[in-house]
Order: C-alpha cells, then sequence, then structure tokens
C-alpha cells in the first residue's frame, strides 16, 4: 500500500505533463472550397500532376521544383517552394498519400525556412471533385501549428486569405496557361472577385 501512495504524486505529475503536452500540440484548422468552371482533370493536373512545379500557379512563390531525388508527383515525392529570390524564405514539403483516381494528395511541410511553422503539425489535404457539366470542386484541408503556438489565430487570416488567392491562381493558370506571379496577381484577381 505505501509503494502505491508513493507512486501516485508520480503518476499524477506523468499524467499532468502528458495533458500538458497535448495542449501543447493543438492546430488551427482551415477548410477552403472554390468553384471552378473546367474539367476536374484539367484542375488536378495543375495541383496533383504538377506537384513540382507550385511556382507557375501561385501568386507568393518565387520558385519551386522538385528535391531529393523526386521526378515527379506521387507518394514520397518532395519539392522545395521559394517564397523569395534569396531561397530564406522557403517550405520543404513531401506527398504522404497520393491518389489520382480520386483526385487527392495530402501533403506535409518537413522543413520551414523562416516560417513560423511546426513542421511535424503542418498537413493539408488537396481534393478536385467532379461536379459534372465541365466544373470541378477544388478544396484544401489545412492543419498547422505555428511556432510560437499563441500565433496560430493570429495568423488564420493571413493563411485564409494566401489560400484563397492561390486558388484564384489556379483558375486562371489552367483557363489560361499563364504563370502567375506577385507582379502579375493583383490584376488576375480583378478578373476573379
Amino acid at each position: 500500500m505505501k509503494t502505491i501512495l508513493k507512486s501516485l504524486p508520480i503518476l499524477l505529475l506523468a499524467q499532468l505533463a502528458f495533458a500538458s503536452l497535448q495542449a501543447q500540440q493543438k492546430v488551427q484548422t482551415i477548410y477552403i472550397e472554390r468553384i471552378i468552371a473546367l474539367p476536374a482533370e484539367q484542375v488536378w493536373a495543375i495541383v496533383g500532376e504538377d506537384y513540382g512545379a507550385i511556382a507557375h500557379s501561385h501568386p507568393r512563390i518565387v520558385s519551386s521544383q522538385y528535391i531529393n531525388g523526386s521526378l515527379k508527383a506521387g507518394e514520397g515525392a518532395e519539392r522545395v517552394c521559394n517564397f523569395n529570390e534569396k531561397g530564406t524564405q522557403y517550405l520543404r514539403e513531401r506527398i504522404m498519400s497520393y491518389s489520382p483516381e480520386s483526385m487527392t494528395l495530402t501533403n506535409q511541410v518537413f522543413q520551414a525556412g523562416k516560417f513560423p511553422v511546426d513542421p511535424e503539425l503542418t498537413k493539408a489535404v488537396y481534393k478536385v471533385e467532379d461536379l459534372g457539366n465541365g466544373t470541378c470542386k477544388l478544396s484544401f484541408d489545412f492543419q498547422y501549428r505555428t511556432k510560437p503556438a499563441m500565433m496560430g489565430s493570429l495568423m488564420k487570416g493571413r493563411f485564409t486569405s494566401l489560400l484563397e488567392d492561390y486558388f484564384i491562381a489556379v483558375e486562371h493558370h489552367a483557363k489560361t496557361g499563364e504563370k502567375v506571379n506577385k507582379e502579375n496577381f493583383k490584376a488576375i484577381k480583378k478578373q476573379y472577385t
């Protein structure tokens, strides 16, 4: 009985530490979607098949490319997304699951240069759904954790705006083939809002 009583404080401390760790691991989520008047396969070709060339359809990414031996989209493929010319603001990402049949992929950040996100807890599911009549729905289910964690709520609006701009850019790139960048996006956005 004495052994149990002596162990009780240790067990309580362990439970508190575990509960504290779980609270620290809380993530923020953002879900956005956009209906696009294009066939699903055409949009999937950009967000799924052309995974390494996201810079062609993202207004904030200056350059992107496959890395670590990746040559095409698929499970395990990796890319780097540079947000400035120097390459000091970047995300390195990996496809964790990839299904061309259902037009979905899960993308995990594994390195975040100068971005306040926790790579282990930052991922997104891209999905393109065929709605028939040459239209589709592009959706993005984003889970992230910032460093420090208290910035998570503050960053939510900024991330949401960035993702909405990305969806406009994807639609424009799919319709026209024009590469989207910081310089031309303001004029492009006016056409879609």
